[in-house]
């Protein structure tokens, strides 16, 4: 694979110590350079930043499977996503993919068909994309085998969810919207209702069966994490477990219990754009703000990383390299991917360039190889 061999000149920069620095900034061999390397090329009047690295976004679920039944070339949805990541400054994206009883796009056989086609363009695409499952927890029938499948899949972060209604169900009720959940699943309402029951009645068994599975896991080297902690004690619950990574914690409480014990704990920056959660949890703006948040996250909205950090540094709550550390180095730390995350000589060439008045991305480049580009930079390059 081709890569760039530039110097770009007259640039704002946000370098790991001295911050926002107008001057030049060398890549060569896909990599930062501590000099300055090959063909010049101006780009004042923007700014230089790292790569954003998502660690978890189901925003190509819209890509993959735009109507039900539509998409049947499952690489084809991949290699869009791609383009989506690449225009909104992403280089490192964390693809999290259900593994659910509520079926359709988010059932088992979907998750495999995702994943297979993620192995199949990895050599044809920039960003790098990573595998997530999100597996949910009461599925007691498919934990066995479930180590291997994970294996065969290459995937190597997973976190766990419990959606399960189990309220309504303890009070003996129809959970909301079981119809159109059924039928998207493909199941008759009767036996939907009785699957979700009888997972709801083995809840028991789940604790044991969690141990095993996650003790199996990390010995495989996978990454562990759990996905809306409620309280304190379900972070301690999977802290356990092995699981030190909080996936938007619901309540003050859980955060501060994770970042107490040391746990990563991750926020969703469409939080923080919208100034609120919209199902009413914390607030991501309080928790940063509180020193209780190491990386920010796409979720559902892949131009929300990028909008939120610079939201935040405009704010005065952060300052850029501040805010912009949590979707670059905050993210790399997480996921102990010590070659990225910063614009330091010897670490990958992740770099995002914004229009310095807008802020809008004109390029972005990963690995030292261009995956998106617009407007007058392009013409820049090419001149």
């Amino acid at each position: 694979m081709t890569t760039l061999n530039l110097t770009f000149t007259g640039a704002d920069v946000l370098h790991p110590a001295e911050g926002i620095v107008r001057g030049d900034l060398g890549i060569a061999d896909g990599l930062v350079q501590q000099d300055k390397a090959g063909r010049r090329i101006d780009l004042a009047g923007y700014l230089i930043l790292p790569g954003i690295i998502d660690l978890h976004g189901d925003g190509f679920e819209r890509h993959i499977a735009p109507r039900r039944g539509a998409m049947k070339q499952m690489a084809e949805g991949i290699l869009s996503v791609e383009a989506e990541l690449a225009a909104n400054g992403i280089t490192t994206a964390v693809l999290a993919q259900f593994y659910s009883w509520e079926g359709g796009v988010r059932g088992p056989e979907f998750a495999g068909q995702v994943f297979d086609a993620m192995a199949a363009v990895k050599d044809e695409v920039v960003t790098d994309l990573i595998p997530q499952l999100r597996f949910e927890t009461n599925m007691l029938d498919h934990y066995a085998g479930l180590v291997e499948r994970i294996t065969a899949w290459q995937v190597p972060y997973v976190v766990f969810n419990d959606h399960l209604p189990h309220d309504r169900l303890a009070r003996g009720k129809t959970p909301p919207r079981l119809t159109g959940q059924a039928l998207k699943a493909g199941r008759n309402p009767e036996a939907h209702l009785a699957m979700l029951q009888s997972m709801h009645a083995r809840r028991d068994e789940v604790p044991a069966a969690l141990d095993a599975l996650c003790k199996d896991l990390r010995k495989q080297g996978v990454r562990v994490g759990s996905h809306d902690d409620a309280t304190a004690e379900a972070r301690a619950w999977w802290r356990a477990r092995g699981a030190v990574i909080s996936e938007f914690p619901e309540t003050l409480a859980a955060a501060e219990a994770a970042k107490t014990s040391g746990d990563h704990v991750i926020l969703g920056s469409p939080n923080v754009v919208r100034g609120g959660s919209h199902k009413g949890n914390a607030s991501a703006l309080d928790l940063i703000a509180m020193g209780l948040c190491d990386a920010l996250a796409s979720d559902y909205h892949y131009p929300s990383p990028r909008r939120a950090a610079l939201m935040l540094a405009k704010s005065g709550l952060l300052d850029l390299a501040g805010a912009w550390a949590l979707v670059s180095s905050g993210p790399a730390k997480v996921l102990n991917l010590a070659d990225r995350g910063e614009l330091a000589p010897g670490k990958r060439a992740d770099l995002v360039i914004l229009d310095a008045q807008t802020h809008r991305v004109a390029a972005t480049l990963a690995g030292g190889r261009v995956s998106y580009m617009t407007g007058d930079i392009a013409a820049r390059f090419v001149a």
